[in-house]
């Protein structure tokens, strides 16, 4: 299953890369904890998250595959149910930033099938899903309810 959105947020590249990857669980309507299990400084960084959606609770192992400050982010997460690779990229405009997050999601075991036979429309669930996760950053960016990145 295969999602693309972008949305345009009215603050600089570098505090968007920084608020986007450093604090998940604060501006994402599905990530309720994350937290570094290794650190890196970037690639090689591992990590533990849990997610919830519709009451349902899953925990990922996570990795970060690509760290370029501020322009291009990706992770690889590891679940029980199903596996996900997402990147971000940042685009500089003048003092906006269009972030782009394009991810794709791999099931295991029963859940492969499924993603076969429905995935065209998983595929729609899936960029909404996206689209709303990327409103949610901006809303939390430009309303000045983020908090400063971890240093």
């Amino acid at each position: 299953m295969h999602s693309l959105a972008s949305i345009e947020i009215d603050r600089p590249i570098d505090e968007v890369f920084a608020y986007t990857n450093d604090k998940v669980a604060e501006w994402s309507l599905t990530v309720v904890e994350s937290e570094v299990l290794e650190d890196h400084d970037g690639v090689g960084t591992t990590f533990r998250c849990v997610t919830e959606e519709r009451g349902r609770r899953m925990e990922f192992d996570g990795v970060i595959t690509v760290w370029e400050p501020p322009t291009k982010s990706a992770i690889h997460l590891t679940g029980k149910s199903f596996d996900i690779e997402a990147e971000y990229r940042f685009d500089d405009l003048n003092g906006r930033t269009r972030v782009t997050q394009e991810s794709t999601v791999t099931g295991k075991g029963f859940l492969r099938i499924v993603f076969f036979l429905f995935g065209w429309l998983m595929n729609k669930q899936g960029c909404d899903a996206v689209a709303k996760e990327l409103r949610s950053l901006k809303e939390k960016l430009e309303s000045g309810h983020a908090s400063a990145p971890s240093q």
